[in-house]
């Protein structure tokens, strides 16, 4: 099992270590005590699932205190670009993004400690993306920043024309106008 670091402090992606042969493959996908070890020591209260199709934008999504969450998130099928904002108010990557493909084949997990915005756009014809969260979902503390907020400069990987989003998220406020963390 490998932990890597990345430019934004507490933000850990995962490699675990894969046995494959003419069966298969098996994997641990999460292990509390390799997880401590590679320092998430984080209690996961909730499983999430969903699948969707190519050009699917959810996000950029967080949950406010009390009902801040933290996220171990992974694909089953296809692949997606999985995005993050950081938005710890004294944090020095305030407002800095993150992303990473995460796919069936690289099998790679990325954690995402609470005071996060988390997006993902799926690249693939479909795919099937996995999470654990550590607090229950709230609707009166949820919060969003939209997608393409020209402050933030993301890059989706996709066309602008084939992005696919929801309503809600449609409806997002831009950084500097959304929900903050005190």
């Amino acid at each position: 099992m490998t932990f890597t670091t990345t430019p934004i402090p507490d933000l850990i992606v995962f490699e675990p270590k894969i046995w494959k042969d003419d069966r298969g493959y098996f994997f641990e996908s999460y292990n509390l005590l390799s997880f401590a070890k590679g320092g998430i020591t984080t209690t996961f209260v909730q499983d999430n699932q969903a699948k969707s199709s190519y050009g699917v934008l959810r996000g950029l999504h967080y949950q406010l205190p009390p009902f801040a969450q933290a996220k171990l998130v992974r694909v089953l099928e296809g692949e997606v670009l999985d995005v993050v904002v950081d938005l710890r108010p004294h944090a020095p990557t305030y407002g800095k993004s993150y992303s990473i493909r995460l796919s069936e084949e690289n099998q790679k997990q990325l954690f995402v400690p609470r005071g996060f915005a988390h997006g993902y756009v799926v690249l693939s014809h479909k795919a099937t993306f996995f999470y654990k969260v550590d607090n229950y979902y709230s609707k009166e503390n949820e919060g969003g920043i939209i997608y393409n907020d020209p402050k933030l400069n993301i890059d989706w990987e996709i066309e602008e024309k084939d992005i696919i989003l929801s309503e809600k998220d449609q409806q997002l406020p831009k950084f500097g106008e959304h929900r903050k963390f005190n």
